[in-house]
């Protein structure tokens, strides 16, 4: 027998009070599951934090080119 075979003949002794429970276990088990999914990339992109003066994306090319450094 299959796991779920067993399963499902254990719910079959069960009364309807205890399905609910088991209904509530199964039910967390996928909401648990559904939000374990690794994260968009976009969310990912968000996360990003960069430590730089104020005026680094009006001039980045000079900060790269080494024209100007951060201090």
């Amino acid at each position: 027998m299959t796991t779920k075979e067993l399963i499902n003949t254990e719910i079959e002794k069960l009364s309807e009070d205890e399905l609910k429970k088991v209904y509530g276990v199964v039910r967390s088990l996928t909401e648990s599951k559904a939000s374990e999914q690794k994260p968009s990339f976009m969310s990912r992109l968000k996360r990003i934090q960069i430590e730089a003066p104020e005026d680094f994306a009006a001039n980045l090319d000079l900060y790269v080119s080494g024209e100007k450094r951060v201090k």
